[in-house]
C-alpha cells in the first residue's frame, strides 16, 4: 500500500532497480544507468549517502532484498565487477579463472581478476572483498613462487582455460564426431590434452540457468546449434 507521494516514487524505482539487478547482477549501478526510463543510478547513489535512509527502514529493507550489498563499504565498481564475475563461475567445478580481455557489460572481468590475484592487491582488500572472492574459488598469487626445474619442453594444453570456454570446446568437439548436440547426461568429454568436461551435466545445467547466462554465452552455445540459447527462439 503507497502511503505517500515519497513512498510511491520509492516503489517506481524499486521496480526499476529490480529490473537492473536482473540484467547486471548487483545493485551498485553507475550513477548514469537507466531502467525502465528511470535513472536509477543516480537514485541509488543518493541514497547510499549517510543519513539518506535516516526515517525510512523499510526502504533500506527492501533494497537489501533485492541485494544484500546494495550499499557495500568498498567502492561500487568493485562490486559490479565482484557481481559479474560471480556469474561467470557460477557454475565452476574448481577455482575461478577467467582471461583478460573477457568483457562483460563493458567491464574487462578477466584483467580485474588478475589484479585482485596479485599479492599486494589482495592484502590491500578488505576482509569482506576477500570473503566474497573466495566463496567463489579465487585465491591469491603466491608471492614468490618457487623456482621450476628445467624440463624437457613439452607440448602446451590446448584447452580453453575458463570452464565455461572448456564446455563450449568440449561440445564442438562432440557434434564434429557426432554431428548431435544432444548430449547424454552422464557424457563426459575429453578434450586434447586430457582434460575432462562432465559435458551432458554442464548443457544440462547451462539450459536451466539460460536467464542468467550472458549475451556472449549465449551466441557462443547458439552458434554450436543449441536452439535454447537463441536470443529469439525456443527456451
Amino acid at each position: 500500500m503507497v502511503w505517500n507521494p515519497a513512498d510511491e516514487r520509492f516503489q517506481k524505482n524499486l521496480e526499476a532497480a529490480k529490473a537492473y539487478y536482473d540484467q547486471h547482477w548487483s545493485l551498485c549501478a553507475p550513477r548514469s544507468a537507466v531502467a525502465l526510463s528511470r535513472p536509477i543510478g543516480q537514485w541509488l547513489s543518493n541514497l547510499r549517502r549517510p543519513g539518506a535512509l535516516d526515517g525510512h527502514p523499510e526502504w533500506e529493507a527492501a533494497l537489501l532484498a533485492v541485494d544484500a550489498d546494495w550499499n557495500p563499504s568498498w567502492p561500487a565498481e568493485w562490486q559490479r565487477h565482484y557481481a559479474a564475475l560471480r556469474e561467470l563461475v557460477a557454475d565452476e567445478e574448481s577455482q575461478a579463472d577467467v582471461l583478460p580481455g573477457f568483457t562483460v557489460h563493458g567491464m574487462d572481468i578477466g584483467k580485474w581478476l588478475a589484479r585482485q590475484r596479485k599479492p599486494e592487491a589482495w592484502e590491500a582488500l578488505a576482509d569482506g572483498q576477500r570473503e566474497r572472492l573466495e566463496a567463489i574459488g579465487v585465491t591469491p598469487l603466491a608471492a614468490s613462487p618457487a623456482p621450476v626445474e628445467q624440463t624437457a619442453p613439452t607440448e602446451p594444453s590446448t584447452a580453453p582455460v575458463s570452464a565455461f570456454g572448456r564446455g563450449v570446446a568440449a561440445l564442438a568437439q562432440y557434434k564434429a564426431r557426432t554431428d548431435s548436440v544432444t548430449v547424454p547426461r552422464g557424457h563426459v568429454e575429453t578434450l586434447p590434452g586430457g582434460v575432462e568436461v562432465k559435458l551432458g551435466v554442464r548443457v544440462m545445467n547451462q539450459k536451466s540457468r539460460r536467464a542468467k547466462l550472458t549475451t556472449d554465452k549465449l551466441a557462443a552455445l547458439a552458434s554450436l546449434g543449441l536452439e535454447w540459447a537463441l536470443t529469439e527462439g525456443p527456451a
